[in-house]
């Protein structure tokens, strides 16, 4: 469980439990400065300005409390002074309050003129005052997040129901979009206060639910950012989330309990047999699409498993390409995309872990309001349902896939998302769908890439980790992008023992060009 939720939440860091205060919640040490003074707050349509708190904080280095969920994250030193802008609105009917933070440096010299906004992960909307947030600072940028109304804990999904057990379609409505445009007008605003100048650039930087969130701003708030930086993206939640619960579903109607210890026994023979697609073998599937290794082909093979030798059975092979292939309807009728091979599902799927817990809260508290349903007993017709329901109730919502990126595309925006082929909880696939309904209506891959690239990272987890080379500073290539029209023909990745490799703009990927070391980015071409 705590690996996946640092999975997750790699794009957030752990989260303070006093992070709505002031930065004084963290312990500080450095130089100090001047207070900052009180400043007035617009209030975006539609919202009321609750409260607005002002504090100091000299810099230097920061560090965070530790959290129980998510573990302790680590400091960040060399941090400019800054002035840390708490912000609480609340909108009619809607019974919320909804905090944005803006942290800005207070010496002018330490601002680069831009803004950067930073996405949450699974139920967390945003990590008020977080690593990542005083990190914007330390590099130059006003940093702010949104807590949306919400828990400040991740995997925490109770806020959805009122007392009276209906549905908090305020809160929802937050969660979804509403904070998220109300957070990048209350921080334009403070910074034009605080500076008596507008920042120059606005940049959206977030993973997994941070992705979700920076696709909806370009498809809602088109003239919100510059630059997007939307990885790992948990668009189609409608789908998604429900769509994640298949491999319980397919355990249970098949009546298999593989070990994680036999599931892996799969990926590791899939990763053998496939990863010499691009030329190199490494212990990679390049191209998870173009591996047709079939899970039947280990029947009878014995694997020894916390010192037990087990033997395959047709049974759980069978269970095994079922999850690969993706949930269908009773009919057959496919509905959403599995995990690719290679992806470690080990860590999740195998009875009796329970279900991943993003689909698990969604079902029990969205869709049904049922917070005692056992999802891991769900039939094939109950999960195909449920599946069809929560696409009817919520695509409008939060589904975030609609492809018309035009008004973005006309403002000059620039969005880019890189995925591991590797993610084991949001469907890399998912990903590749909406990328080619963009591609449909907006003119062709060539076109699209004007303003929109895609890099699928071979070997990687959901937003860090696994095998593969992992991406370095997409941020700063979106940043080059939108301020000196410099498109990233290539994203570079390295691993952390050295070697390199450039990940290639959807549809394309890197092929080894038979010449030089296979670890070096410059021995591999995109085909």
């Amino acid at each position: 469980m705590r690996r996946r939720l640092l999975l997750i939440a790699a794009a957030i860091v752990p989260l303070s439990a006093a992070a709505i205060a002031p930065m004084a919640a963290g312990a500080v040490t450095g130089a100090s400065g001047p207070s900052c003074s009180a400043l007035p707050v617009s209030a975006p349509p539609g919202a009321t300005v609750e409260s607005v708190t002002v504090a100091a904080n000299p810099g230097g280095t920061v560090t965070f409390p530790a959290n129980p969920v998510l573990g302790t994250p680590d400091p960040v030193s060399g941090v400019p002074a800054f002035c840390d802008v708490t912000v609480v609105l609340s909108h009619p009917g809607a019974a919320d309050h909804v905090t944005v933070k803006v942290l800005l440096p207070r010496d002018r010299s330490d601002w680069t003129g831009r803004l950067q906004a930073v996405g949450g992960s699974a139920y967390l909307a945003g990590n008020l005052g977080g690593n990542e947030q005083v990190t914007a600072v330390k590099n130059g940028y006003v940093g702010t997040v949104t807590d949306a109304g919400v828990s400040q804990n991740p995997i925490d999904a109770t806020w959805a129901r009122k007392p009276d057990g209906s549905l908090n379609t305020g809160l929802l409505t937050d969660f979804a979009s509403r904070s998220l445009h109300d957070m990048n007008l209350v921080a334009k605003d403070v910074t034009k206060r605080f500076y008596g100048t507008p920042a120059t650039y606005a940049y959206w930087n977030g993973c997994s639910t941070g992705g979700r969130q920076g696709y909806l701003a370009a498809q809602r708030y088109p003239t919100d950012y510059d630059g997007i930086v939307a990885n790992a993206p948990a668009v189609n939640w409608d789908r998604f989330a429900v769509a994640t619960l298949w491999p319980q579903v397919v355990f249970h109607e098949e009546n298999v309990a593989p070990s994680a210890c036999e599931i892996a026994a799969f990926n590791t023979a899939a990763v053998k047999a496939c990863d010499t697609i691009d030329g190199v073998r490494d212990g990679i599937i390049d191209d998870p699409q173009k591996c047709s290794w079939d899970p039947r082909k280990l029947v009878g093979t014995t694997v020894v498993c916390d010192g037990r030798s087990l033997t395959i059975t047709k049974a759980e092979a069978d269970a095994v390409r079922k999850i690969w292939a993706g949930p269908v309807t009773p009919t057959g009728r496919s509905l959403w995309y599995g995990p690719n091979k290679g992806a470690d599902i080990a860590s999740y799927l195998a009875n009796p872990a329970q279900p991943f817990f993003v689909a698990d809260a969604w079902v029990k508290y969205f869709v049904t309001g049922n917070p005692a349903l056992d999802t891991k007993s769900l039939t094939y017709g109950r999960f195909s349902k449920l599946f069809a329901a929560s696409q009817y109730r919520f695509n409008r919502i939060i589904g975030t896939d609609d492809p018309d990126l035009r008004a973005f595309r006309d403002a000059g925006g620039k969005l880019l998302t890189w995925q591991g082929q590797n993610d084991q909880l949001v469907p890399t696939r998912g990903t590749v769908d909406y990328r080619k309904r963009v591609e449909k209506l907006m003119g062709g891959n060539a076109k699209v890439n004007d303003f929109y690239r895609l890099f699928l990272l071979p070997g990687v987890d959901h937003c860090q980790g696994g095998t593969g080379p992992q991406a370095v500073d997409p941020l700063g290539a979106v940043v080059n992008w939108v301020e000196k029209g410099q498109a990233p023909a290539t994203l570079a990745t390295a691993t952390a023992t050295g070697a390199t490799r450039n990940a290639c703009p959807f549809p394309k990927l890197a092929r080894y060009t038979g010449h030089g070391s296979p670890t070096e980015a410059a021995s591999f071409r995109c085909a």
